[in-house]
């Protein structure tokens, strides 16, 4: 790939970037558009200043669904602008390797694709959804990156056995799920055209690079919380419970809707065509991909709701570009007459025009979910470590922004990423108040809507008033003396 290629795709990312950041603080002021993003800034902080892997200093936990990310963002604590500058700097590295790698397996596939503007690495930069990502602090663009360099030397019929399985490996540290990515692995070797001995020894290298990675991830959950998996894996799922038992069809609905408010939409008519030209030639990377890419998202479809712009599924976005762009690529020299040439032509501008509009659509949105958060937790946050006393014991079920702010307060989290002990009951509202109330838990800080039963008899001391505070539907993040008398 040309250094002037590099360069733009580098210069587009960094512009990016301070586009997103700026119209957030220009809103309101910087900051994440999750509270998850500061559970892993918690834990990368006490990971730099005391050596242990802990929410709460001198309590390890496995509340950190990515250690790989936290352990990463653990460096910028070294350095000036903490937690800042090295959070977005780190996005904006994994986002512009990901739009890298994509024009690059474009590059090989297709060579008349040659020229100097990285149009596909465009693409990946200027989709909405990796862009909030690379910005919200959270390690779904390393996750992307990951997914997309193992699928992709599938793609190019490239498996290099040993890397992918490493890769593989690596991945579930930067998400449990990245186990999947096993399945299409073992499959494209076992499709191979070798002899038997020869996709043992494939099969070999894939195992042995995986489990060199996994094995030690298994180690590590089990010796900080005694299960295979961080707490957040099964917390998540008792949490949201109910959504398992919704229909098929209101599944798939909420799956198409996130996928299609995206630049994924326009690239959908390439997707099924390079799906059917793949089954026709046996291009098992192409296919094995998409299989992938459709079971994935549809197993966190199937267990949890698509909240936040489908946060969990935006790992997929890159591979079903690529797919689309492929298709786009190889089609491009075919064109001969005029009516192609002008289908051509739509169809590239409705690509470049979707992404530009829907690219300042999620700065719009970055800007609102950064000032609900910084306006609802933060605050309440600030608030708790000014006001409450220390001996003060606090139930809270958002405990991201109380965690990094007021790290010394004792807190029982009712999402139960760090108090497991509330899993088996987290939906139990009443239950949940017997536990706090065996715990001599003192405050609760919720929304009022969210544990409505839990709050009655006690005393609102505090409320957000931040300028975005209260837009959640559930009411303002309140501070609640439950204390008697």
């Amino acid at each position: 790939m040309p250094r002037k290629t590099i360069f733009l795709l580098a210069s587009l990312t960094l512009f990016g970037l301070i586009v997103y950041v700026s119209g957030a603080a220009y809103f309101y002021r910087i900051g994440f558009p999750l509270d998850d993003s500061w559970i892993h800034l918690t834990y990368a902080r006490n990971l730099a200043l005391h050596g242990e892997w802990s929410f709460f200093t001198g309590q390890n936990s496995a509340g950190s669904t990515s250690p790989l990310w936290t352990f990463l963002l653990s460096f910028g604590f070294f350095l000036p602008g903490a937690p800042y500058l090295w959070t977005y700097f780190l996005g904006g590295l994994m986002l512009f390797l990901l739009a890298w790698r994509v024009d690059a397996v474009l590059r090989s596939i297709q060579p008349a694709y040659a020229t100097v503007m990285p149009w596909a690495g465009m693409v990946v930069i200027f989709e909405w959804h990796l862009a909030w990502a690379a910005v919200s602090g959270m390690e779904i663009v390393l996750h992307a990156l990951l997914v997309t360099s193992v699928l992709s030397f599938l793609i190019l019929n490239q498996p290099r056995f040993l890397l992918s399985g490493i890769l593989a490996g690596l991945s579930v540290w930067a998400r449990p799920d990245g186990v999947t990515l096993l399945g299409p692995l073992v499959l494209f070797a076992l499709l191979q055209q070798d002899t038997l001995q020869k996709k043992f020894s494939n099969l070999g290298k894939i195992l042995l690079g995986f489990l060199g990675f996994f094995g030690p991830y298994l180690l590590f959950n089990l010796f900080l919380a005694g299960t295979p998996w961080p707490n957040t894996f099964y917390a998540k799922q008792a949490e949201y419970a109910s959504w398992q038992s919704e229909p098929f069809y209101v599944k798939l609905g909420e799956l198409f809707s996130e996928y299609s408010i995206g630049v994924s939409l326009v690239l959908l008519p390439a997707v099924v065509l390079i799906l059917f030209s793949s089954w026709r030639k046996q291009n098992w990377g192409v296919l094995l991909s998409f299989i992938w890419l459709a079971g994935y998202s549809w197993l966190y479809t199937d267990r949890l709701p698509l909240y936040q712009y489908g946060r969990y599924i935006m790992p997929t976005i890159p591979i079903f570009i690529l797919l689309g762009l492929i298709y786009i690529a190889t089609w491009y020299p075919a064109v001969r007459t005029r009516i192609q040439r002008q289908l051509r032509f739509a169809w590239l501008a409705l690509i470049g025009l979707m992404s530009i509009i829907l690219w300042f659509y999620g700065a719009y949105f970055y800007a609102k979910n950064v000032g609900w958060i910084e306006s609802e937790m933060v605050q309440t946050a600030h608030w708790s470590a000014r006001n409450l006393p220390r001996d003060a014991l606090v139930a809270v079920h958002d405990i991201g922004a109380l965690g990094y702010f007021d790290n010394q307060r004792k807190v029982i989290d009712l999402a139960g990423l760090i108090s497991p002990d509330v899993i088996p009951f987290i939906q139990d509202e009443e239950r949940l108040a017997q536990y706090l109330f065996e715990q001599n838990a003192t405050h609760i800080i919720v929304f009022p809507d969210w544990y409505p039963e839990l709050v009655k008899g006690c005393q609102p001391i505090f409320e957000a008033d931040g300028p975005e505070a209260g837009l959640s539907g559930l009411g303002k993040m309140t501070v609640y003396d439950c204390q008697k008398p």
